[in-house]
């Protein structure tokens, strides 16, 4: 919604005072088509060179995301720590190996199944179980699940932000490709240097549609897009750091309670609960 008002307001504003200046809407309308083939074919072109197709998968599938509100609110926070307060207290009441059942195999374990948000989420189930099946094995200690845990969160950040450096890209190289545009109105322009002033005034005109069409999509378009999916990738890693936390003060010795409080402190202001309301969602969920 607040991507559909932002754009909006961005076309609104600076094609509405265009307007009101007594602009001339007719002539950007007649270079428009050309204009847009010229800079957005070359754009895509260069794009689609620029990048690897895992990337360009990536970034397709990561376009609809811009349009939907962030999944990581305050409520599905609170059923992710509760998953990890129950998984963890079962660990501590019968034992690390209790819970080999629901790491190998989540989909069919009761407590999994109790938190269909996350528990539905594969890649945050995965992460988990991973680090739970390594400490029930118990051959690596909590620095060397930490260092593990630290690289599996970066390689997921390298592959989130892989289509907004990609989107980054583009905004960059969308202005020269409007000048490519302006520069061959001008070609035209003086090809035809003996037609009447008129005529003239209206090809340069059109030339310098394809400039402002180059900046407009470059900062108007692209580059907040970009900007829009990196706070979203933030976001998603957020969730990843929350688990590490947790599960790193758990193996450290601390209780449930105290790990999960471990795991609220590094999420954004926005979404962390209060301690009490954490502590009265987790004990009504146990």
């Amino acid at each position: 919604m607040f991507l559909i008002i932002g754009y909006l307001i961005c076309f609104g504003c600076i094609f509405g005072v265009f307007v009101a200046h007594g602009g001339n809407v007719k002539v950007l309308l007649e270079a428009l088509p050309f204009e847009m083939i010229t800079i957005g074919g070359g754009a895509l072109g260069a794009f689609v060179v620029n990048n690897q197709p895992k990337v360009l998968k990536a970034t397709m599938a990561a376009l609809p995301s811009a349009l939907k509100s962030s999944k990581y609110t305050k409520a599905r926070y609170l059923e992710l720590m509760s998953l990890l307060y129950e998984i963890l207290q079962k660990a501590r009441k019968e034992g690390l190996m209790s819970i080999e059942g629901d790491v190998e195999s989540p989909k069919d374990s009761p407590i999994f199944q109790k938190f269909p948000n996350v528990g539905s989420d594969h890649h945050v189930v995965e992460f988990m179980t991973d680090y739970l099946r390594m400490m029930v094995s118990g051959n690596l200690n909590a620095h060397e699940i930490e260092a593990l845990m630290d690289s599996e969160i970066e390689t997921h950040h390298q592959e989130a932000h892989a289509p907004i450096a990609a989107l980054t890209r583009l905004a960059g190289a969308l202005p020269a490709f409007g000048i490519v545009a302006a520069v061959l109105g001008v070609v035209n322009t003086m090809g035809s240097v003996g037609q009447p002033p008129a005529v003239l005034g209206g090809m340069i005109a059109s030339a310098l549609v394809g400039t402002f069409l180059g900046i407009f999509l470059a900062y108007g378009v692209a580059e907040p897009l970009a900007g829009l999916l990196e706070q979203k990738a933030e976001d998603a890693a957020k969730e990843f750091v929350c688990i590490k936390t947790t599960l790193l003060a758990s193996m450290q010795g601390y209780n449930p309670a105290t790990a999960i409080e471990f795991g609220r402190k590094v999420l954004f202001s926005d979404v962390r609960p209060g301690f009490l309301e954490l502590e009265s969602h987790v004990k009504g969920k146990s």
